[in-house]
């Protein structure tokens, strides 16, 4: 037997191919949007994937769950309670799945969703693993506020967060002290808010050290898993409802996209002026020059988590790259949140006719007083304390809709905690005053604020 995990660090998300090597087949948990790691995996080791089962239906990414079943007959399992509304056998507690020396037996964990399952793996009799989903992490559980007024079974954060409580001390803290536990998220991601950095444990482990899993009551449970959890994007309601139905194929939807030519100053392309245009490249190139209504979403950071966030589920884009290679990469992110068909037309970008200017850091410094100070950081790193006192706090994820609360009678200075959120945050606020008055993004220079 082998377990193999992958890893999507831009979505701090784990999958897990389990292969059997006397059956020579394979079973898939949570499988991500693009299945080429997964073919990869089986081709190298001679097998077959012949299942997948599905914890839950996800809301920070899409599965190629359907996909697989389409393209390689794959089984998937499933919660009944998950309503799947595509091929699937269900998969609830006291139904098992036999693949040679290896059984999965469903255990029905609801906290994170209703329809959330865990999966224990026994090995020749031995209880040796459980695949936790969304429901237990390492050092933290899921988040229970995704599920009011979305997906098959909705419920109050309350009440998710009550069934959680049971679920962890009910039908995982009583497996054997060995077992490993493999999550589907680890740090970074929005499904919880203080995950470690470990990508597996064991239930002994999570015993001494989860705070979910400490003695305590109910009622301080619910309270201490309720207080503080990150901003839910816009895109995490779409995803459930998406997942539910199943997702196209993955490189065919992305092969549907209309590629265009290379624009630069001396091209006039022929653009929806009402669609956003998500500019990918180095926030050093886009302030050199980009086009009208441009929104600075670069490559190298939690790309999809920002455009789910700003860009609205059915809402329409551009997509900009430095060149096709890049526009193909990012086509791929934007596809393993279920956006690409919102994608109106990529295009490679070298220039244009907008530009920002950069900030004199140290004329800041000197005379903070005359800038409008915007701090888009998250809101829990705000209440940590601000950087600078009279900044005005709006989140990254809200500054498309609070723009307007932004004085414009002094130039504007944007900042977060390392460059990334405002240069989007910045481009986007230009984007919306259309010059009526200097923004600048503080981008890296924050850190000597710090």
């Amino acid at each position: 037997m082998q377990i193999k995990q992958f890893e999507d660090k831009n979505l701090s998300h784990y999958s897990y191919a389990i292969l059997s090597d006397c059956e020579k087949k394979i079973i898939l948990i949570d499988p991500s949007r693009n299945p080429k790691q997964y073919l990869d995996y089986a081709k190298e080791n001679d097998a077959q994937i012949t299942g997948v089962i599905e914890t839950h239906p996800h809301a920070d990414f899409v599965s190629s769950h359907l996909e697989l079943h389409e393209t390689l007959g794959a089984t998937i399992y499933t919660s009944e309670l998950a309503g799947g509304l595509y091929p699937h056998k269900t998969f609830d507690e006291g139904q098992s799945l036999q693949l040679g020396k290896i059984k999965f037996s469903a255990l029905n964990t609801p906290g994170h969703s209703p329809d959330s399952i865990s999966i224990v793996l026994e090995h020749e009799g031995k209880q040796k693993a459980v695949f936790t989903g969304d429901t237990l992490f390492i050092g933290d559980c899921g988040r229970p506020d995704l599920r009011e007024g979305v997906g098959n079974i909705q419920a109050t954060r309350a009440e998710l967060a009550k069934q959680m409580y049971h679920s962890l001390r009910d039908k995982l803290m009583p497996l054997p002290d060995d077992v490993l536990v493999y999550p589907a998220h680890g740090a970074g991601t929005l499904c919880g808010k203080n995950l470690s950095k470990e990508s597996s444990s064991t239930i002994g482990e999570e015993k001494k050290t989860n705070w979910s899993l400490q003695a305590q009551s109910e009622d301080e449970f619910v309270k201490n898993l309720l207080a503080d959890q990150p901003f839910v994007p816009l895109y995490f309601p779409f995803d459930v409802n998406l997942n539910r139905k199943g997702a196209s194929q993955f490189k065919e939807s992305i092969d549907q996209i209309k590629t265009g030519e290379t624009v630069n100053k001396n091209s006039t392309p022929v653009l929806d002026k009402n669609l956003w245009i998500v500019d990918t490249r180095k926030e050093g190139d886009f302030k050199k020059g980009h086009l009208p209504n441009a929104l600075n979403l670069m490559e190298d950071g939690k790309f999809e988590t920002w455009l789910g966030s700003i860009i609205k589920p059915d809402e329409k884009f551009y997509l900009a790259a430095e060149d096709k290679e890049q526009i193909q990469r990012m086509l791929e992110r934007t596809a393993v949140i279920g956006y690409e068909a919102q994608v109106a037309e990529a295009f490679v970008i070298k220039d244009g006719i907008a530009k920002e200017e950069k900030i004199d850091v140290d004329e800041f410094k000197k005379h903070e007083a005359d800038y409008t100070i915007v701090d888009v950081r998250n809101t829990s790193e705000v209440k940590d304390g601000k950087i600078f006192a009279n900044s005005i706090p709006i989140p990254l994820s809200e500054i498309r809709t609070r723009f307007n609360e932004i004085p414009t009678d002094k130039p504007i200075v944007v900042h977060c905690a390392g460059g990334y959120r405002s240069a989007a945050a910045s481009s986007l606020i230009h984007a919306k005053l259309n010059g009526a008055v200097k923004v600048f993004d503080l981008g890296e220079a924050i850190k000597e604020f710090q």
